[in-house]
């Protein structure tokens, strides 16, 4: 990842105030994918002064301005990513929600390959798998 959120916040001419900033900072730490209640727990324990109507309206901004990226992997709740991070795929466990970034070479790779053979260049791409894990005594039988 290159800038910091704020760093590109400012580069799009947005007012940073304190709790932008605060939701910022928040937001480039997460390695998780959180959601808007899960953002606003986690600025307010920093400022308690940070309101949810302030993280849904910041969260919208960045949004717009493509400095965050909408998730939604079934669950009816939007969930965010830095929208700079280095490009992964999802899988989703959904008997836990647990979620696994991963990256798979050869899975690009098909999906290059799939693209052309449609005739299209591929500019991007998002792959959200679901599933549940495999009972590991079952898997052995």
């Amino acid at each position: 990842m290159g800038e910091s959120i704020i760093a590109r916040c400012e580069a799009k001419g947005l007012r940073l105030t304190a709790p932008r900033k605060t939701i910022a900072a928040v937001i480039e730490e997460a390695d998780d994918h959180p959601d808007v209640e899960e953002l606003h727990a986690r600025a307010s324990a920093r400022d308690a002064g940070i309101s949810l109507a302030t993280v849904y309206r910041t969260v919208k901004l960045f949004e717009e301005v493509g400095i965050l990226d909408r998730v939604d992997f079934g669950d009816g709740r939007a969930r965010y990513e830095d929208a700079e991070r280095e490009h992964h795929d999802h899988l989703i466990d959904i008997a836990t929600g647990e979620v696994i970034e991963f990256v798979d070479p050869e899975l690009e790779a098909l999906q290059e390959r799939i693209a052309e053979r449609l005739g299209f260049r591929l500019k991007g791409h998002r792959m959200e798998l679901y599933g549940v894990r495999r009972d590991r005594k079952a898997a052995r039988g």
